[in-house]
């Protein structure tokens, strides 16, 4: 069953489809205990009885929770639905991606900083590409998207010769 505005993912409505990609799909949601937008990734239906896509989905979150920084997607919650539909739940970037902005002309160096930081702390997100850099309507950047990320001596989830992300 394909997701809609009105349904319910964990304790969020979905408002809206944002995007997708291979390994979820977006919406932004409502957060009714907070009373925010947030935006949300669920594993798409055909991963969910793959374990190891099931173990990647949490190291994004794992991944992307370790880092506190302002130019990092901040995670609020995992969980999984009673269906079994993994989600995420994460800051909602209001604004547009790098992609969007690139006619518009040149970006400050500081606004690259998400990308040292998850280095500093071992993490290598492995899928930069302009749709994964958002900025918010107050010019932050925020770095998004750490599903292909590797963390530091972690081993076992992608093969080595293996090419990942765009």
């Amino acid at each position: 069953m394909a997701i809609q505005a009105g349904d319910h993912i964990g304790p969020y409505e979905v408002v809206a489809t944002l995007g997708g990609g291979g390994m979820g799909l977006v919406f932004k949601a409502k957060d009714p205990r907070l009373e925010r937008f947030v935006a949300i990734k669920v594993l798409p239906p055909e991963l969910t009885r793959d374990e190891q896509a099931k173990q990647r989905f949490v190291q994004e979150a794992k991944a992307a929770s370790a880092l506190d920084h302002p130019s990092i997607c901040t995670i609020y919650d995992i969980g999984e639905t009673d269906d079994g539909q993994i989600y995420l739940a994460m800051a909602f970037c209001d604004g547009e991606n790098l992609r969007q902005r690139i006619d518009g002309g040149r970006i400050r160096i500081d606004d690259a900083l998400g990308l040292a930081e998850a280095h500093a702390h071992g993490i290598v997100h492995r899928d930069i590409k302009p749709a994964n850099v958002m900025f918010t309507h107050g010019r932050t950047v925020k770095l998004v998207d750490f599903g292909l990320a590797k963390l530091a001596g972690q081993t076992g989830l992608t093969q080595s010769g293996t090419a990942l992300g765009t």
